[in-house]
């Protein structure tokens, strides 16, 4: 089957469905968060190893997928206050998601696909990547998939190291990450928690931050036992941390900034940068306590993007 041809929208271009009254399949993609993350090993392929605690928050993006008429290709339709740093759509993960699975499934049937983009873009926090499962999740609800988790799973870990955690968010909640992303595992229950996200307003890539990296690997660390709470999450947590955060801030300094900042927030119980930057997040008991460091943080700097959620 050829590849197709994305056809791509702004939300100000001529975006009626071309199914009719066909039905629209919603799917939430929840950021992603690397409460710790350990770089293990290198494998010889050039990814690296890790072991990381993976939680999903309440806020993210959001896709739509439609049916159209067969034969009438991808219509990507992008939307939300960071739709237009996605760049080139045939680069991006979304279509990309929807292409492969169209290609390995044979299924020809046009969609229109509606992405409201809410998270930064090469953030730490799997905003892609967790666009690029929504994608799978709600096409293999559309096209009665079900039955193939396999396959889903390969066309995830096709597409990025992320995206196979991020496929299972929803159901899942938290896990347990190593190989390159792809060896998921249960975790122990998490307590009610609360972040607050915030990320400086500059992009780091995540090959130049493994590049930049140096000095001896770490040994995995996986939580065994659930937290009777916040605080006692945030102790535990203290043992580990995110091994590219120093490479990171090298690359860009403002994340130094952003985590003594959070760090100095009343109340806050964990500072620390998600995954390979430059979102970081600050650990909270309460909503109330959350939205108070959002708040303060907001007003002193008003250049930052900063938003207050809960871990799912």
């Amino acid at each position: 089957m050829a590849a197709p041809t994305p056809e791509v929208l702004s939300p100000d271009n001529d975006a009626e469905p071309r199914g009719g009254a066909a039905p629209v399949v919603r799917e939430p993609a929840p950021a992603k968060v690397n409460l710790y993350l350990h770089v293990t090993n290198k494998f010889p392929s050039g990814y690296h190893g890790i072991d990381s605690l993976v939680v999903f928050t309440r806020l993210g993006d959001t896709v739509e997928i439609s049916p159209a008429a067969p034969g009438a290709g991808i219509r990507l339709i992008v939307d939300g206050p960071f739709a237009d740093d996605l760049g080139d759509a045939v680069d991006n993960l979304v279509f990309r998601a929807a292409a492969t699975l169209a290609e390995r499934t044979g299924i020809g049937d046009g969609v229109d696909i509606r992405l409201t983009k809410r998270l930064p873009v090469a953030s730490g926090i799997g905003g892609g990547s967790a666009d690029a499962a929504a994608v799978i999740r709600a096409l293999a609800r559309l096209w009665d998939l079900g039955g193939a988790p396999d396959l889903l799973f390969e066309v995830a870990l096709g597409l990025g190291a992320d995206v196979p955690m991020c496929l299972g968010s929803v159901a899942r909640k938290v896990c347990q990450v190593s190989g390159i992303g792809d060896e998921i595992a249960p975790a122990p229950p998490l307590p009610a928690c609360h972040l607050v996200l915030v990320n400086p307003g500059g992009a780091v890539a995540t090959p130049a931050v493994f590049s930049a990296r140096d000095g001896a690997f770490s040994k995995p660390m996986p939580i065994e036992n659930p937290a009777a709470d916040a605080a006692a999450l945030a102790e535990a947590l203290k043992q580990r941390g995110n091994d590219l955060t120093a490479p990171a801030e090298g690359l860009l300094p403002a994340i130094g900034t952003v985590l003594a900042e959070l760090g100095g927030a009343r109340e806050c119980l964990l500072a620390r940068m998600s995954g390979s930057g430059a979102t970081c997040f600050g650990l909270f008991a309460t909503p109330a306590d959350a939205e108070t460091a959002a708040g303060r943080l907001r007003d002193t700097h008003p250049d930052w993007w900063v938003r207050a959620t809960a871990v799912l």
